[in-house]
């Protein structure tokens, strides 16, 4: 484990709270007192994905694959209870809880709040945050609960290997049910640009750069160099998506908080039915923790970016997905505190 994956939780990424809620206050300021500036980033589009946005999700995206050396799923076998309970929770059971949770909410307890459309795609949004499971922050929350580093390793490079083959037909599936038509082609693409191609730049990368300057050098010196470019990255997509959703928001603030009560609903569900899974188990703490860390934590810049191609930079299942990422980190600090004040319940 590289000892940038190690280290303790950045100062952006601890208030990464309130650089989402700034940027979305900027956001909304430009949409409605600037309109020319989403006017004019509305030119860039091919087949509806916004270039501006594209990029800025690449410069998000590559910057975790340079983490996951994907050698570490020769490892796969030396944990395999632990392994089964992050599989099967990320992709058996995670979808699909966030599915209900967000229909139960969207579409029956806010029936009188939402309009039904705008529902549809807050759905939407939900969905594909409920199919991507964390790949990078996750190295954060295993670290500071003491996780194990090799364990939470080899549960990264497994994740992003199954989201290649089980995210679009997962996705497809819950928005089919709900009545939401999805693209194949465009999901497909979409999954080709945000995973595979960002996936092949890292792999390649960390073999290259390894071989002729050495690990240590890769580790320690190039992967640092990105450090901010991934929050950065964030927080100008951010800002973009609610120029485009300005005076929208301004009519309806009470959604946001609307789609904030289910996702977080969902994270508590999630870490809980991992974790407890792993202490019936009786997993050691460093591999409970970790376990439940990555199925509650999202892949939030792959769920974004997939709202943006599907559904449109203006879409409500892009602001769906975008509180995600207000809401993470604070409920994910909360997870961390009670998998601390809970190792007790562990044999080790």
């Amino acid at each position: 484990m590289s000892k940038q994956n190690l280290a303790g939780i950045s100062f952006f990424e601890k208030y990464l709270t309130v650089w989402v809620a700034l940027c979305m206050a900027i956001g909304v300021a430009i949409g409605v007192y600037l309109p020319g500036i989403p006017e004019f980033l509305s030119q860039f589009e091919y087949y509806s994905v916004s270039i501006p946005v594209a990029i800025l999700i690449w410069l998000m995206i590559y910057p975790m694959m340079l983490k996951v050396d994907f050698k570490s799923v020769k490892q796969v076998g030396e944990n395999p209870k632990g392994l089964i309970v992050t599989w099967v929770t990320n992709w058996l059971i995670k979808p699909f809880t966030m599915f209900a949770i967000a229909y139960l909410f969207f579409n029956v307890f806010y029936s009188n709040l939402i309009d039904a459309e705008i529902a549809k795609q807050y759905l939407a949004g939900a969905v594909l945050l409920g199919a991507a499971p964390c790949t990078a922050m996750v190295f954060v929350w295993s670290h500071l609960t003491k996780g194990n580093p090799a364990y939470t390793l080899v549960q990264v490079a497994t994740n992003d290997l199954i989201i290649l083959v089980a995210f679009v037909p997962i996705v497809a599936l819950l928005l089919g049910v709900s009545d939401i038509f999805v693209p194949w082609g465009t999901l497909f693409l979409s999954v080709v640009l945000f995973v595979v191609i960002p996936l092949v730049a890292g792999v390649v990368s960390r073999s290259v750069i390894t071989k002729n300057r050495g690990l240590e050098y890769f580790e320690n010196v190039y992967i640092p160099k990105f450090n901010n470019v991934t929050i950065g990255g964030l927080l100008l997509t951010l800002i973009i998506i609610f120029s485009f959703q300005g005076q929208i928001i301004i009519d309806n603030p009470l959604n946001i908080l609307l789609i904030a009560i289910p996702l977080i609903i969902q994270t508590f569900l999630i870490f809980f039915i991992a974790y407890m899974w792993a202490k019936a188990w009786k997993l050691p703490h460093n591999v409970a923790a970790p376990a439940g860390m990555i199925g509650a934590s999202n892949f939030f810049e792959l769920a974004v970016a997939v709202a943006i191609s599907v559904f449109g930079i203006t879409s409500g299942a892009a602001v769906a997905t975008v509180v995600g990422v207000l809401v993470e980190v604070p409920v994910m600090l909360i997870l961390v505190k009670i998998a601390n004040n809970t190792r007790g319940w562990f044999t080790a």
